[in-house]
């Protein structure tokens, strides 16, 4: 498995415990949890340090100073870093609260979110 099912289901329950509808998907190696059919966040493994990883759809105005929290890092899936997306490792989620944290703000930034094209 190319996530770990554990932070999954972590995700999952706070999404619930927060009343947030959301919709999961296999997509990039990973599970992308969409709300509002759009990318919210996702979970996966890092490939080159086996770490387990979020992905965290942000938005560009929060992006410098969630760069500053534990465990966060520029989102570069592709080679290139993508403004607005950020990565955080285990440090970051591995307490309830912190993990709550990340997925309160995907979720205040959702609205603004454009959707993907199909």
């Amino acid at each position: 498995m190319a996530y770990d099912e554990f932070l999954a289901d972590r995700v999952r329950q706070t999404f619930n415990d927060l009343k947030v509808t959301f919709a999961e998907k296999s997509m990039m190696g990973g599970l992308i949890f969409m709300v509002d059919e759009k990318m919210c966040v996702g979970v996966d493994k890092d490939k080159k340090s086996g770490e387990d990883r979020l992905m965290a759809r942000i938005g560009e105005e929060e992006y410098l100073a969630a760069l500053k929290e534990k465990g966060s890092r520029e989102m570069d899936f592709t080679g290139t870093p993508m403004k607005g997306f950020v990565f955080i490792g285990p440090e970051g989620f591995d307490q309830d609260d912190d993990l709550e944290y990340w997925l309160k703000m995907v979720i205040k930034f959702n609205p603004e979110a454009k959707r993907t094209k199909k």
